[in-house]
């Protein structure tokens, strides 16, 4: 089985490194091995903000860095979209894990979703019910686009 997960920011390296520990003692006891591969989308890409979560977790590097960086909310999610449609395209994976409530996660779901790759939403569920807050409709609409 192939899993891609899609991380951008402080909070999902921090679940990411709990999924990694899991899916690695799974491969460990020699069941049916996955294959778990990770975009970075550069949403937090200061190393202080990005690096140091990786290297404290003993996180493996992203086998993906899309580099995006920062921006508005809509130039960064549009930048996101475009390159993981075309990784998620290329790679195929039989699942996509999305993380929390950010723009990578909005953009990771949207892509997959769109490219009919089944979307698992780590996190789900959580609602403020503030629709002017930006994490709210991510999360609604990452929901949405999740199994």
């Amino acid at each position: 089985m192939k899993v891609a997960s899609v991380v951008g920011a402080r909070p999902q390296f921090i679940k990411l490194g709990m999924i990694d520990g899991a899916i690695g003692a799974l491969n460990n006891r020699g069941v049916d091995r996955i294959d778990h591969q990770v975009i970075h989308t550069g949403q937090h890409y200061d190393a202080n903000m990005s690096q140091c979560f990786f290297d404290e977790l003993g996180l493996p590097a992203a086998d993906v860095n899309l580099g995006i960086g920062s921006g508005s909310h809509g130039e960064q999610t549009g930048q996101m979209l475009s390159q993981l449609d075309r990784w998620l395209d290329a790679a195929r994976p039989d699942v996509v894990l999305t993380y929390g409530d950010t723009n990578s996660t909005l953009a990771a779901a949207l892509a997959a979703a769109k490219l009919h790759i089944p979307v698992a939403h780590v996190e789900s569920g959580l609602r403020s019910r503030n629709k002017s807050m930006p994490e709210e409709i991510n999360r609604v609409l990452t929901d949405h686009a999740s199994m």
